[in-house]
């Protein structure tokens, strides 16, 4: 009887084994349908799913995306564009857009607490992000879904096979998908505006060198230029510590260019500006036109929004921007012309070149939530048709392009429009590629990005720096020491660089100021910037 007991016992554990190992054999199958989810989120195989042609779903489908949105933006739900790639696909994307100021915050707080949606569009990963978060699951792995689901891309990368390693992180798989605009338009994304109007009413001549102009910025703060009998003003005005529109070509007068990474290559030597002697004089420099009334002081507090209100109330002798229009608006625009690069008072005519590639890796990415990402793949990859792209950066044909033989050319709008809010207003920008061969052949370039890279070449290009700092994949563990060190060293360099130019004393601190960095690991973090740039450079 014992026997009997202890054989049926067998039985049933064998039973119980084997039925444990089919319904792992099953799951394992069952996930195995849908590629590059490997780390995470259970896919669902996808009912009347097509892996060709359009409609993506045979029945309509809802993805949650969250994406940033420029402030003349409306929600990307009511968008043109959008509306168009619902009716194609059949999938409809429930959009949580966020204001651009409030996106870094809410972003990493969704990536931490994993409140996820089933994409980020825009993404705007740090590289810590893409492999902190791809590493750990919550990032799907993209190449298996591209290999499949992504005809647009995988021809892309065949393209440009750059742009391909470009994304793929030290791990070898890709969890972010790229842009690519091939305009060569962001090398200087500071351009100087100035009042010709003003300067043609005060009878001056336009400045060439940096006291020239301190003494131009005097005559449109005392003169009563815009004529209200007010001394309203504005002589300067910028955007602190912006992408654009910020102060930092000021100082390249000191023969020391500054942008918001504080990090400039000069013969394949990595240099952190703001602790060179330069710097220090351009500070001390420019508090006295801060001194004196000639820098606008909520130009290191301001808004876009309330940036470009001032610019349309005839108050801005000069100003920095990306282009004229739309900072002053179309009425105003004509008065202004660009400043070219003045001397500095040592004899410098300098141009920084920006750390901007026309290539960005964090445009899009798929989370371990989503349950369908193959037709997230399929969607996606709508974007990164020629034609398509084109309308995602610029806007969609009947509203900014007409299409004549197969060309998207610009359409003529009214003279009231400014093309800066106009594309806001109807193109998103994000995940897309537009090549050097499509402005050919595909997409007419628009006038004023045409105007400006020939602004570009012809006043700029003469003064501008010869070396950036590329975009490099550091290793995770660079990665993690970066974000230890840069984070609080940049927080403490912009603060002291706003308070000196406010309220001075840049002299008197600096040795203990440089001292503090040194503390704060800079010379260790410029070590790993200039070892990941020789072996950029030892690999091209």
């Amino acid at each position: 009887m014992f026997e009997n007991k202890k054989k049926w016992v067998s039985s049933l554990l064998f039973l119980m084994v084997s039925l444990v190992l089919f319904l792992s054999a099953c799951s394992s199958d069952e996930s195995s349908k849908i590629e590059g989810n490997s780390k995470g989120g259970e896919p669902k195989e996808t009912a009347g799913f097509n892996e060709e042609g359009l409609p993506i779903v045979d029945e309509k489908m809802k993805l949650t995306f969250v994406s940033p949105k420029a402030p003349l933006s409306p929600n990307y739900s009511e968008m043109e564009i959008f509306k168009s790639l619902q009716d194609m696909t059949n999938v409809e994307i429930e959009w949580n857009n966020i204001p651009d100021q409030g996106y870094e915050e809410k972003k990493n707080l969704m990536l931490a607490s994993g409140d996820l949606p089933d994409a980020f569009y825009s993404a705007k990963f740090t590289d810590l992000d893409i492999v902190k978060y791809g590493e750990n699951g919550t990032l799907v792995p993209l190449e298996d879904l591209i290999d499949q689901y992504a005809p647009n891309i995988k021809a892309l990368f065949e393209k440009r096979p750059e742009l391909k390693s470009m994304v793929t992180a030290p791990d070898g798989h890709i969890y972010t998908l790229p842009r690519a605009e091939e305009a060569g338009l962001g090398a200087v994304p500071n351009f100087t505006s100035i009042n010709k109007a003003w300067l043609d009413k005060l009878g001056l001549e336009m400045p060439t060198t940096m006291d020239e102009l301190h003494d131009v910025l005097v005559a449109f703060k005392e003169q009563d230029p815009n004529g209200n009998g007010k001394q309203d003003e504005i002589p300067l005005g910028f955007m602190f510590n912006f992408w654009t529109g910020n102060f930092g070509d000021m100082f390249a007068a000191f023969n020391m260019p500054d942008n918001i990474d504080h990090r400039i290559v000069r013969n394949g030597q990595v240099i952190y500006t703001a602790v060179q002697p330069e710097y220090k004089e351009a500070i001390d420099y420019f508090h006295q036109w801060v001194k004196e009334g000639l820098i606008d002081p909520e130009a290191f507090t301001q808004d876009v929004s309330q940036y470009f209100a001032k610019g349309k109330s005839e108050r801005y002798g000069s100003y920095i921007w990306w282009e004229s229009q739309e900072v002053v608006g179309a009425e105003l625009a004509d008065d202004y012309v660009l400043l070219s690069p003045v001397e500095g008072p040592n004899g410098h005519t300098i141009v920084g070149r920006s750390n901007y590639s026309d290539y960005s890796r964090a445009e899009f990415a798929i989370t371990s939530a989503n349950e369908h990402p193959e037709v997230t793949m399929r969607w996606v990859d709508q974007l990164y048709a020629p034609k398509m792209s084109a309308q995602i950066n610029w806007g969609p044909i009947g509203t900014i392009f007409e299409e004549e033989n197969g060309m998207l050319k610009i359409k003529e709008q009214p003279e009231d429009v400014v093309m800066g809010e106009l594309r806001q207003k109807v193109a998103p920008n994000g995940p897309l590629a537009v090549l050097k061969e499509d402005f050919e052949n595909v997409v007419e370039m628009e006038p004023r990005a045409k105007q400006r890279l020939a602004d570009l070449h012809e006043v700029y290009g003469p003064y501008l720096e010869e070396e950036n700092y590329p975009q490099i994949f550091f290793s995770p563990e660079e990665l993690e020491e970066i974000n230890q060190l840069e984070v609080d060293i940049k927080e403490f360099v912009n603060q002291r660089k706003a308070y000196w130019m406010m309220e001075g004393g840049v002299n008197k601190e600096w040795d203990s100021y440089v001292d503090t960095l040194e503390q704060m690991g800079l010379n260790r973090l410029m070590e790993i910037y200039q070892n990941g740039l020789d072996r950029f450079n030892e690999n091209k």
